[in-house]
């Protein structure tokens, strides 16, 4: 018999690739998981996983089997949204995924807005890249994210924040310590510094950039931008910052110089997103207010 327990189990060993890793994820034994999804196997008739040395790796009928469960596990999702909206705003709890290069710096003064403004209010909050975010808002899992956007996802909802600009790091002491502004001819410099593939902040970066070669840089493997931060004090490179990280952390750093860049200053535009399904306008109403009171501060 098919069951909702069978597809959260099938939708997070499809996401891990992994019996035991998922099997964490779900509480629950690997003999037990693996028997979820023998059951779920022999319901459907498929084979939706391919066994391999490191994992589970779906099939094609397991991948075309993952957007049905996405969509019904999202429906379930929503459903209990307007359940919980009756008990009040961002109550439940209400499920927030928030990028990296953003949660650190604004969190701190959101929740507090929150709070404030909705003394009851339930969060629940996770940190990840903007693929994991979108992947676990679509299955469910999430109630909204805030993102940098387009995501240009037709199934979301996307409402703008505001806008970030981005400014240079270089060293005090560097090659560009006497410039009064960023340039776009800094930028073709091989010594930029750049997080890791998979960021979301990395491949705004080299927009920025425009015709910069990516192959040409070298690479830190940085997942913060902290790190990006002590790397250029200490002299190896210079580096893209958003201005609300500055704000939070780069500018008591004696060793690093900042530079804004000449209008228009290049900038990413933070955001809300969430299923175009859900009705969850009202909390998304007072997530904005919160964000944008916390920012005022």
């Amino acid at each position: 018999m098919l069951s909702l327990r069978n597809l959260r189990y099938f939708q997070t060993l499809a996401r891990m690739g992994h019996f035991g890793r998922a099997a964490d994820a779900c509480s629950v034994t690997q003999p037990a998981l693996s028997m979820q999804i023998r059951e779920l196997e022999t319901h459907l008739g498929t084979k939706l996983f391919e066994r391999v040395r490191d994992g589970a790796r779906l099939t094609e009928a397991g991948r075309e089997a993952l957007g049905h469960a996405d969509r019904i596990l999202g429906a379930v999702a929503d459903l209990e949204a307007q359940a919980r909206s009756t008990h009040g705003l961002l109550s439940g709890p209400f499920r927030l995924g928030v990028i990296p290069s953003v949660a650190p710096y604004l969190l701190p003064r959101l929740l507090p807005a929150v709070m404030e403004r909705v003394p009851n209010a339930r969060l629940t909050l996770r940190e990840t890249l903007t693929a994991t975010l979108v992947e676990e808002l679509l299955a469910g899992d999430l109630d909204a994210i805030i993102a940098s956007l387009p995501l240009d996802r037709p199934d979301l909802t996307e409402r703008p924040l505001f806008d970030d600009p981005f400014m240079l790091a270089v060293a005090a002491k560097g090659a560009f310590a006497t410039a009064d502004a960023a340039s776009q001819d800094m930028l073709s410099s091989p010594d930029l510094l750049l997080l890791e593939d998979g960021h979301c902040f990395r491949d705004q970066a080299l927009e920025v950039c425009r015709t910069l070669d990516a192959g040409r840089l070298r690479s830190y493997g940085a997942t913060s931008l902290s790190t990006l931060v002590q790397l250029v004090a200490n002299g190896q490179g210079i580096t893209l910052l958003p201005k609300l990280f500055v704000t939070a952390e780069a500018k008591a750093n004696p060793r690093v110089k900042l530079l804004h860049f000449p209008d228009p200053e290049p900038a990413r535009t933070i955001g809300l997103a969430w299923r175009r399904s859900a009705s969850i306008e009202r909390d998304v109403d007072e997530i904005e207010a919160a964000v944008r009171a916390a920012l005022a501060e």
